[in-house]
């Protein structure tokens, strides 16, 4: 109990380091303000979800003590919490006689779905801070953007707002008004599920996973999901709160299809000689261009829709055999 204690504190106050050196404004600051959730994973994912939660726990207090409440709570809905939540999913098993070592752990397809449900979430708890209503969060937004262009621009309160080429930067930030939120959510997704790979590799490489190491090729979603993506599609067209909140679901649903969709491109082309190829350069399109993953999305919803895996599996057939001699003398 006390070492679980002492990695809590730990872990705490590396995650509560991490959150805060944001505020320096610093690239490499940011860099770190991204890695604030490995801590918590880590703790939960090496030790214990109770472990993970009371990491979370210690930093938020830490935080709200030595900085404001308003930032104990941006630590504990953004961070802490989404963390935690996730490390506890993460080593999530039920009894199941046929599965290797007698246990179902939580798949790796759910945990995507987990990161996108808790991203949306956390970004539409945060939509408050800026108005109770659309057009009053609208303002919100908008003000603090502009606030965040004449820091960035130099510019003195009160002072004409352009941009260095004299433009007008209103129809930019209008576009940021209208995009950050799903963007927001996106990104929030992203960093949970990168920093919960991480955790699971040095805890694996530690000895210390409990969980077996899951086929990510095999990666599906609840039949479900595609009726709840097509849901929130159809309510982002409509106006106001409604149409928000909606978009900011659809974005990180269409992400969670994004991976299912390269866990298919890494099953269709096992076995390929070119897969190293293939696999390499799909990435290297995802990490430069990002838009190859609207491709990979529907590639993730065309599987989940006909069993793409499935029919392509049953036409390669199964593994050819070698050829072994009818007799000693062939």
């Amino acid at each position: 109990m006390s070492q679980i204690i002492l990695i809590s504190l730990g872990a705490g106050a590396a995650s509560a380091l991490l959150f805060a050196a944001v505020s320096s404004g610093s690239l490499l600051a940011v860099g770190l303000f991204y890695l604030a959730p490995l801590p918590i994973l880590l703790a939960g994912m090496a030790w214990s979800h109770i472990a993970g939660a009371a990491a979370a726990a210690f930093a938020a207090i830490a935080m709200g003590v030595l900085l404001g409440p308003w930032f104990g709570f941006s630590y504990l809905i953004g961070v802490g919490l989404p963390a935690a939540i996730l490390a506890y999913l993460a080593l999530l098993a039920r009894p199941e006689p046929t599965a290797p070592g007698g246990l179902d752990w939580y798949p790796a397809g759910r945990l995507v779905l987990a990161a996108a449900i808790i991203a949306a979430l956390t970004v539409t708890l945060i939509i408050p801070a800026f108005g109770f209503d659309f057009e009053s969060y609208q303002t919100g937004l908008r003000a603090a953007i502009e606030r965040v262009f004449r820091v960035q621009l130099g510019l003195q309160a009160g002072a004409p707002l352009r941009m260095p080429n004299g433009s007008d930067p209103a129809r930019l930030i209008d576009l940021l008004v209208s995009v950050l939120p799903p963007m927001a959510a996106l990104l929030m997704m992203l960093t949970n599920l990168a920093n919960l790979w991480i955790a699971a590799r040095i805890a694996c490489s530690s000895g210390r996973l409990k969980r077996p190491w899951p086929d990510i090729s095999a990666m599906t979603l609840p039949t479900a999901t595609s009726i709840a993506l097509a849901v929130a599609l159809a309510l982002s067209f409509l106006s106001g709160m409604v149409a928000l909140v909606a978009a900011i679901l659809s974005a990180t649903l269409f992400m969670a299809y994004a991976f299912v969709g390269l866990a298919v491109l890494h099953s269709i082309t096992a076995g390929l000689a070119v897969r190293g190829f293939i696999i390499g350069a799909v990435w290297a399109l995802v990490l430069v261009l990002g838009w190859p993953l609207v491709l990979a999305a529907i590639l993730g919803l065309v599987d989940s829709a006909i069993g793409l895996r499935g029919r392509i599996a049953g036409r390669r057939g199964p593994p050819s055999q070698p050829h072994l001699p009818k007799n000693p003398t062939e």
